[in-house]
């Protein structure tokens, strides 16, 4: 819950910083607000999936991984080459959050599917 949490909070960080215009997505905030709507209720049904231990709400799971591990890619490469946005202490606090929280996140849900199996 903590990993949406901050991914969340990231993307509502992203609106600040225009995050469509960094990475080219025509339509502007309109359809980064209904992009990040969808986003939302995506993850917040596999975290009510989770909640009931269906194996779908792990996969869910692992989505949320990937998402995050995207996210901290995509603005570490923005970062290095030298682009303004995303480096306030909060917004680079939230990056360095999600890459740790996605990670450990990752290996919990591995754990968890290896477990159900066993």
């Amino acid at each position: 819950m903590l990993n949406l949490a901050v991914l969340i909070t990231h993307e509502i960080d992203s609106a600040y910083w225009e995050e469509w215009t960094l990475f080219g997505i025509p339509g502007g905030i309109q359809v980064f607000d209904v992009f990040n709507l969808v986003l939302v209720f995506v993850f917040l049904e596999g975290l009510r999936r989770l909640v009931l231990r269906e194996r779908r709400g792990y996969q869910f799971s692992l989505f949320l991984v990937a998402a995050g591990l995207f996210a901290v890619v995509a603005h570490s490469y923005f970062l290095a080459l030298g682009r303004p946005e995303f480096r306030l202490p909060v917004s680079l606090a939230l990056i360095a959050a999600t890459f740790v929280l996605s990670v450990a996140q990752g290996v919990v849900t591995v754990r968890s599917l290896r477990a159900a199996n066993t």
